[in-house]
């Protein structure tokens, strides 16, 4: 009987085979939402337990309480405040040897995977990062753990998309869920988590991204808080009332904001070249990073780990105005010596907590400068958190959206809005990068954002040129050029010498327009050669040809393997390289809307 009612039950099987998935995926948009919830599940998962493992290697290593943060801890003991970092370093310094022999090339992480590989990241890098960061945040370096939380949850989403061979824009899709997850799973924050995806990691808001991103945020918040509860709420305690006189020392704060982010971002790269440029060997270099860090937080111990703890504390205690200048500096001084001596982590919560301090600084001189505002200094607090985290970080709405979901007040969001917009705008007009962007910048890599250029760095002259041209010798006379080259035979011959190399072009009509006969001087071939230094090289991409011809001003250039043998491989019209561009650039854009 049993068996009977069993063999009646319909067959899920076949969908656990992946080509079924991906089929499922590809024909409709319920299928990507499904793939993205359970994405959402993996980076819940994932924040839950490498916030646990950071949690109990800081209980083990600074003997503090289960319930304790490590930056609010009263009881610790100098000797270990100073030499747990140091002994992080150490340890960052072996893993640096291993990594050095074992992987090879660079780590990629979700921006530039999104940006420039189609969402392609290796999950093997993305675990070996987020431990980096654990050791990092764990032995008590001034760094949060939301840049291991959005590698290793968008490795775990790219490496269920390469599992189902799914398309580059679903690929770029599931990377973001993957961010999503992370972020709203860090900040109990779905909106957060959503926008920072749209903005920062899929670059883009699409009708298509708004299911599958949001259903990924709202699964991994649901799983975290299912295994630490209230554990990552900010606590902001009690808020004052919005008046419209309030909105103008807003958008002040946001320039004070955006002026600190860009230092921030400098002192880093700072700290990184003079490391860079010291005789210290990289193996060694977080070691001393974090004798520093550890001498700093016996000065004042806030400055150890993310910080959560104490930005609570900032945020519902009186302060002094020496205090809160003590900390703001030690933190972003401990904070560039962190990243810039070697440990693995991001800025996130660091431009918060800075944020906060910058905004609890500006409040003590409000009634002095603006007579009408009623903004207590925890308001200033949340405005200057969203102001500064975005000067560093990016993404104007994902921070608005962190102090909606922070305060659920929408009069201070709105107001949260103004120092965003004004810090975002600051920091594009005089800066041009975020903390990601400009690490790029330093790198060499002209990533501004998470918006798929990759597509036209593999759309390269060696794919799009034809290897079957027509060369003539150098030495050849134009009688002979025109007995091999018969008008109508070919537009366009290249011309090298005894040896192969390039010497230029001919354009065969005009060969044929010089005089043959009667008492004219006969020219040499040798003054029709054209572009002689003008040459396409196969690494060169699309949009490179394309600048190449319109500076020329040539309708066909010649393909060389490198500029100093310059062998002759191929050539490239600018009518194909201008219609395959168009075509790849039309394939994106019905990707994007959802048309494919």
């Amino acid at each position: 009987m049993l068996k009977s009612i069993l063999d009646r039950l319909p067959d899920f099987n076949h969908l656990l085979d992946p080509a079924q998935l991906r089929i499922l995926i590809r024909r409709s948009e319920f299928g990507l939402i499904a793939m993205a919830a359970v994405v959402g599940v993996f980076a819940g998962l994932a924040v839950a337990a490498m916030s646990f493992i950071a949690h109990e290697i800081q209980v083990l290593i600074f003997t503090i309480g289960p319930d304790e943060r490590l930056s609010a801890a009263t009881m610790l003991d100098p000797m270990v405040v100073m030499w747990a970092p140091a002994a992080g370093g150490v340890v960052m310094g072996i893993v640096f040897l291993i990594l050095k022999k074992w992987r090879k090339k660079p780590m990629v992480d979700p921006i530039e995977a999104n940006a420039l590989h189609g969402g392609r990241l290796s999950l093997t890098d993305s675990i070996v990062v987020a431990v980096q960061n654990l050791i990092s945040n764990g032995f008590g370096a001034s760094i949060g753990l939301e840049a291991g939380y959005t590698q290793l949850s968008s490795g775990i989403a790219s490496k269920i998309g390469l599992l189902l061979q799914l398309r580059r824009s679903d690929m770029r899709v599931l990377v973001g869920c993957g961010a999503a997850g992370a972020i709203a799973s860090a900040f109990n924050a779905p909106l957060t988590g959503s926008f920072y995806a749209f903005e920062l990691i899929i670059g883009t808001y699409t009708i298509v991204s708004l299911a599958p991103v949001v259903v990924a945020a709202l699964a991994a918040t649901f799983v975290t808080r299912l295994f630490v509860g209230e554990e990552f709420m900010i606590d902001i305690g009690q808020i004052g009332k919005v008046v419209p006189a309030d909105y103008v020392p807003a958008v002040i704060l946001g320039i004070v904001c955006a002026g600190g982010g860009i230092l921030l971002m400098k002192g880093v790269s700072r700290v990184e070249e003079q490391a860079r440029k010291s005789s210290i060997s990289p193996v060694f270099r977080p070691a001393l990073g974090g004798l520093i860090v550890g001498l700093l937080a016996l000065i004042d111990t806030r400055v150890l780990s993310a910080g959560h703890g104490a930005l609570h504390e900032s945020l519902n205690q009186h302060m002094a105005i020496g205090a809160v200048i003590g900390l703001l500096l030690l933190k972003s001084v401990a904070s560039a010596i962190t990243i810039g001596a070697g440990f693995r982590g991001g800025l996130f919560f660091a431009s918060l907590f800075l944020g906060a301090l910058i905004g609890k600084l500006f409040a003590y001189s409000t009634p002095f400068l603006f007579a009408h505002t009623t903004l207590t200094p925890v308001i200033y607090a949340v405005v200057g958190m969203s102001a500064m985290a975005v000067a560093v970080i990016g993404g104007p709405l994902t921070m608005t959206f962190l102090a909606l979901e922070v305060t659920g007040d929408f009069p201070i969001t709105a107001l949260a809005l103004a120092a965003v917009i004004t810090s975002s705008l600051v920091v594009r007009t005089s800066f041009g990068y975020s903390f990601a962007t400009w690490r790029f910048h330093l790198r060499g890599e002209g990533i501004r954002s998470a918006h798929d250029i990759g597509w036209i760095r593999n759309l390269t002259v060696d794919k799009l040129m034809r290897s079957d041209v027509k060369t003539a010798q150098a030495a050849m006379t134009l009688e002979e050029f025109r007995k091999e080259f018969p008008l109508g035979s070919t537009q366009r011959v290249i011309v090298v010498d005894e040896t192969d190399k390039y010497v230029g072009m001919i354009l065969t009509p005009e060969i044929y327009a010089a005089p043959t006969e009667g008492g004219e001087e006969k020219p040499e071939l040798s003054s029709f050669i054209r572009y002689k230094n003008d040459v396409l090289l196969r690494s060169m991409n699309a949009k490179q040809a394309a600048a190449m011809f319109d500076r020329t001003e040539a309708e066909a250039l010649a393909v060389v393997n490198n500029q100093i043998e310059r062998k002759v491989v191929g050539q490239l019209s600018e009518s194909h390289t201008l219609r395959r561009y168009t075509e790849e650039l039309d394939r994106r854009r019905r990707e994007i809307s959802g048309e494919l």
